[in-house]
Formats: C-alpha cells, sequence, structure tokens
C-alpha cells in the first residue's frame, strides 16, 4: 500500500509562523526592559508576557502551534547550548573535596524540596520542577527534566519563575551577606556558584566582589555537568512508577496498544553532552564560546515566552501561594547547604 509523501518542510512550517512572529516581538520588549531598567531581569518579563497573552483572550488558535513548540523546543535547544559553556577540565580541577561540596549541595536540595513540597501540598510534578531548577541551573534544568518528569507547561512556568526571581534576588542579597560571613573573593564566588540558579545570574552576583568570577564559573559549570544524570534518573523513576502501575497511568501516550515509556536519555541530552565534550575540547575560541551564550540568552528569552503563554492563571491562582513558599524555601535551603559543604571542603573560609 502506497503511503502519502510527507508535507514538504515550509509547509509543516507554515502553521508556527504566526505565532513564532508574536514570540518574538513579546521577546525583544523582555529584552529591552531588562536593558533598560536596571534589576530586571529578561527571564521573568518573558514569562510575565507569555502569561499575559494566554490569560488575555490574544491567545488565539492560531497563534498556538508556534507557541507551544517554542515553549517545547527552544528551551530543549538552550540546554543543547549550555553545554558548549561547559569545560569539564577546569570543573575537575577543583578537586575531589570541592566536587562532593557540589554534588552534596544538589543532592541535598533536590531531596528537600521535594520533600518540603510534600509537606506543603505542592503537586508531585511542580515540586520536582523546582527542586531541580534550584539544585542544577535555573530554568534549562527545568527544561531538560519536565519531559522525564512528565510535568505540563504550567509546572514549568511556575518553577521557571520561581527559580527566576529568587535568583534575581541573589544577586542583590548574597553580596550583602559576602561581609557578614567574613568571606574572601574565592570564597564567595565558590558560594556564588553553588548557591546561584542561572549561569547569567551567577556572574551577575560574582562580578560585584573583584577576583570572586573565577570560582563562580568553575563551580556553577560543576553543577550544571549534573544535569545529565539528574534527567537519566528521573526517567528511571518515571519508567518504574509506569511499570508499577501497569502502564495504565492518565496521560500515558500508547502506540498500538503498548505504553510510550520516556526515554532514559532524551536527545537533546544526549546533544548537551555532545556538546560539553566540544566545548571541553578547547577548539571552539573564547569570543566563539562567548556569542554562543549571547544567542542562549535570546533563544531561552524566546522560549519563555512561550512556555509562559501555557499558564492557566485561574489555575495558578489555586497554588501560587503553596509554590512561592515552596521557592523561597528551597532558595533558603540550597544557600545555606552550600556555605556548609564549602565550609567543610575547605573551599570556604570564614575570617
Amino acid at each position: 500500500m502506497l503511503q502519502a509523501a510527507p508535507a514538504p518542510v515550509h509547509r509543516r512550517a507554515a502553521p508556527l509562523v504566526p505565532g513564532l512572529a508574536v514570540l518574538v516581538g513579546l521577546a525583544a520588549i523582555a529584552l529591552a526592559a531588562s536593558a533598560l531598567l536596571p534589576g530586571v531581569v529578561a527571564a521573568s518579563v518573558a514569562v510575565a508576557l507569555g502569561a499575559l497573552l494566554g490569560s488575555s483572550g490574544l491567545h488565539h488558535a492560531a497563534l498556538r502551534p508556534g507557541t507551544r513548540a517554542a515553549g517545547h523546543h527552544l528551551l530543549r535547544g538552550a540546554v543543547v547550548l549550555l553545554g558548549l559553556e561547559v569545560a569539564v577540565p577546569d570543573v575537575v580541577r577543583l578537586g575531589g573535596p570541592g566536587l562532593a561540596a557540589v554534588a552534596v549541595t544538589v543532592a541535598v536540595t533536590f531531596t528537600g524540596t521535594r520533600l518540603l513540597g510534600r509537606i506543603l501540598g505542592v503537586p508531585a510534578s511542580r515540586a520536582l520542577l523546582v527542586a531541580t531548577g534550584f539544585s542544577i541551573c535555573g530554568a534549562s534544568a527545568v527544561a531538560g527534566v519536565r519531559d522525564a518528569a512528565g510535568a505540563d507547561d504550567e509546572d514549568a512556568a511556575v518553577a521557571i519563575g520561581l527559580v527566576t526571581l529568587c535568583g534575581t534576588a541573589a544577586i542583590v542579597v548574597l553580596p550583602l551577606l559576602r561581609g557578614p560571613l567574613g568571606l574572601d573573593p574565592a570564597a564567595f564566588g565558590a558560594w556564588v556558584g553553588a548557591s546561584v540558579q542561572d549561569v547569567g545570574q551567577t556572574v551577575a552576583a560574582a562580578q560585584q566582589v573583584p577576583g570572586a568570577l573565577q570560582a563562580a564559573v568553575v563551580v556553577k559549570l560543576s553543577r550544571v555537568v549534573l544535569l545529565a544524570p539528574l534527567v537519566a534518573a528521573v526517567a528511571v523513576a518515571r519508567r518504574r512508577a509506569e511499570a508499577a502501575h501497569g502502564g495504565g497511568r492518565p496521560g500515558t501516550a500508547r502506540v498500538t496498544g503498548v505504553p510510550r515509556m520516556p526515554p532514559l536519555v532524551p536527545g537533546f541530552v544526549v546533544g548537551f553532552l555532545v556538546a560539553v565534550a566540544v566545548g571541553s575540547s578547547g577548539v571552539l575560541p573564547g569570543p566563539v564560546v562567548a556569542a554562543v551564550g549571547d544567542v542562549r540568552h535570546l533563544v531561552t528569552v524566546a522560549a519563555l515566552v512561550g512556555l509562559g503563554a501555557g499558564i492557566d492563571v485561574r489555575a495558578l491562582r489555586r497554588t501560587a501561594g503553596r509554590a512561592a513558599a515552596l521557592g523561597l524555601l528551597s532558595w533558603a535551603l540550597v544557600a545555606t547547604t552550600a556555605l556548609a559543604a564549602l565550609t567543610v571542603a575547605g573551599r570556604v573560609l570564614p575570617a
């Protein structure tokens, strides 16, 4: 039996154009606001503009294919690009104690945030994304684990909003705490790298103290490396849960009657690992890596507009207070755990 030939690429892409065009315009507004208004972060504005679009009645059916594709696929692309900024040799130079401190911080923050979410009554999938964002690397980590966790766009948008807001607050709060804690520049940088969510926020916080940036970036990227194993671990846990329920949980996709399990390592995570290998090889000049970082930022902002458009504001109101409390507690948990772990590791030496 003859099968119909697939539609040309331009015809398949045509439905995406209206939504993507709107996203580009809103992303430009978010970037302009960030550039013109001190303290305003483009990611936060992007999520807010997307939510405004989604709840205003202007999110017409013609826009939905483009906004949904951006919220799903562009964030995955940003995760892949993030890998080019990771240099494994720099991470290895932290040594055993430093790497152990980072691993402990990630493990305690991830586990503790999920436990706190259960206590507060936050939905499990949402708490898992918040835990991932605060323990690893903000929006990129949320995007990385969303599908493996079986979470929806609203869960992802809430988690990204929380890590973005708390990460922005950290840019102001952590430098103010450096003096009372008696941290020298290198120690402060290590603390920032181990506790601040997004890479850009880490740089912004560390740059306020001369001599802190290098330690902050190296420690931060050591957390980023843990994204791939965390995604794999979440996927394994979900597969086991699906198997325990006989593949019959609501929302489980089926193909020819067989439950479709989430892959152990999603394709974009493989791309992230390949990018890490390329970034660690030293073949890319510094200016190219910096340019890739700028592109990643632009892609992330556009994707966050699309993600925000998927928020159901009415449903969000029912759990907003609990989710906000979870975000604040997770932020406090990662900051205190990082400081304690680095102190034990000898990387932070209070006066």
